[in-house]
């Protein structure tokens, strides 16, 4: 059975003829707040606080509260639709030099763009390629971006690597040059979301810079292990 709200062509023909009622006009979210903003607005019935009862007083408090809270979800939702509006990545994107300037310059207004400048057989590369997948599943509104390198920029150095370039609206904001910036092979996916969001890139939920991994150290000598416990009369 068709459905006589539905928006069709031949549901307008019968509704302009008579045969179908007009269709059902659709409460919008914000009617529904203002709407509960009049039920609070007559409830007070125009009274100064000088002329209220305490009893009055206090429903007064719980629909002040009850508004308070209307506001800061209305507050919210706005919020919340603009973010997703932004929120259109989500993956690591490669590109090469002739996409730079479309996918770097001109990426768009309120959009943050962090590239990474590596080149395969470098395993901190390697490393930070992984934790921008991560990342960018974190971040959808942050532009996450790989290149090879010299297809970016002829000629850049090896020692240079891995670098990260960090754009807002065509403007550079950081740059993380060499492995010394990142802490060799230690680097945490915690300690690059750091990183990034000190810059403003991202906006992290965490609380506190990471703390430095710890480092193990493995020892091997030549014959059995000197173990101050052990002897001769063991064997």
């Amino acid at each position: 059975m068709q459905d006589p709200n539905e928006d069709t062509e031949w549901n307008d023909i019968l509704r302009q003829k008579g045969i179908l009622p007009p269709k059902e006009e659709e409460i919008t979210e914000n009617e529904i707040i203002e709407m509960m903003e009049d039920k609070i607005h007559k409830a007070n019935a125009g009274k100064s606080y000088e002329e209220m009862t305490l009893d009055e007083l206090d429903e007064l408090e719980d629909d002040e509260d009850e508004r308070v809270l209307l506001q800061y979800r209305q507050q919210r939702i706005a919020e919340i639709k603009k973010l997703q509006q932004k929120e259109i990545y989500g993956s690591v994107k490669e590109i090469s030099g002739i996409d730079y300037v479309k996918e770097v310059n001109e990426a768009g207004d309120g959009v943050w763009v962090v590239l990474h400048l590596y080149k395969q057989g470098i395993p901190l590369c390697t490393l930070i390629n992984q934790h921008f997948a991560q990342l960018s599943r974190k971040f959808p509104a942050t532009k996450f971006l790989k290149a090879v390198s010299t297809t970016c920029i002829p000629n850049f150095p090896d020692k240079n690597l891995p670098t990260i370039f960090v754009y807002f609206e065509n403007d550079m904001k950081s740059q993380l040059i060499g492995p010394h910036t990142f802490g060799g092979m230690n680097l945490t996916v915690e300690d690059l979301e750091w990183k990034l969001s000190e810059i403003g890139a991202v906006k992290t939920d965490m609380e506190e810079k990471p703390k430095p991994k710890q480092r193990t150290t493995l020892t091997i000598s030549s014959g059995r292990e000197n173990n101050d416990d052990s002897s001769d009369d063991d064997y």
